[in-house]
């Protein structure tokens, strides 16, 4: 089934179009959201994070804490239907979250295949590298997942991105 990577504007167009089983909300905690109608609240994770890829005062990074409940969640999904992923431009937490997501469930595929898959279905995705960093340490990817979110470079310049898919399955 599929990963869908949205900005939150689009999160309630995405929701009644293609009916997602879950959902992953990233977002910085003023901007945190209830859980949409269409969505059951136990399948919607909600992670307060800001979009950062070091420590700084007064933001809340990405952690080991973070990635076990994206991991976690992930595992709980039965692909029966779409899981949505957003943030607040659909560019890096959540394009990060639905790499890192895609990994985990094809072990046996090159990181490298993953991260071009990406790029293909959205020229502005540009992976939080602590996100995907954390995650390549905890699969055990010997930092091929670092290697391969570098290789696709930073997205183009957007100030939100398009909704797009990722096949959760290779």
């Amino acid at each position: 089934m599929t990963l869908i990577v949205s900005p939150l504007s689009q999160v309630h167009a995405v929701i009644a179009a293609r009916a997602p089983s879950h959902l992953v909300t990233l977002l910085d905690p003023a901007s945190m959201i209830d859980t949409p109608a269409g969505v059951s609240p136990e399948r919607h994770l909600k992670l307060s994070v800001n979009d950062i890829a070091e420590q700084a005062e007064g933001l809340i990074p990405p952690d080991e804490a973070l990635i076990r409940r994206i991991l976690a969640f992930g595992e709980a999904w039965d692909e029966a239907q779409p899981m949505l992923i957003h943030c607040w431009a659909g560019i890096s937490r959540s394009s990060a979250t639905a790499f890192v997501l895609a990994c985990a469930r094809n072990p046996d595929t090159a990181e490298h295949d993953i991260a071009q898959r990406l790029r293909q279905a959205s020229p502005t995705a540009t992976p939080n590298r602590r996100i995907v960093a954390l995650a390549d340490d905890m699969l055990g990817r010997q930092g091929r997942m670092v290697e391969a979110a570098t290789a696709i470079g930073t997205g183009a310049f957007a100030f939100e991105g398009a909704p797009f898919d990722l096949p959760a399955r290779f």
